[in-house]
């Protein structure tokens, strides 16, 4: 009996020990592929801080220029005629 124990103990190891090497093949997997998107993730930030860093100029050099414009034109506005309007009783008047 205690022969038969070793070897299905022996076989029972056996293939525990494959089953981890090959769960542990698999992660070793996953986290290679995970590192690679992380280091595409952290490529993708650093180029759109870059954008952000561009747009952000461009948005100043942009409020620089219309305080310039503004300065040297200013608008000046135009008196404009109202139109007058008829009271009724001098509506009712000019119908006679």
């Amino acid at each position: 009996m205690s022969k038969h124990f070793f070897v299905g103990l022996v076989l029972a190891t056996a293939l525990s020990l494959s089953l981890v090497g090959c769960q542990d093949t698999k992660a070793r997997e996953e986290n290679e592929q995970l590192k690679a998107h992380v280091l595409q993730l952290q490529k993708d930030a650093g180029e759109l801080g870059n954008r952000i860093d561009v747009l952000t100029k461009e948005n100043a050099d942009l409020k620089d220029e219309i305080e310039r414009l503004k300065k040297r034109h200013p608008v000046k506005k135009t008196p404009k005629s109202k139109a007058h309007r008829k009271t009724p009783s001098e509506a009712a008047g000019s119908q006679n």
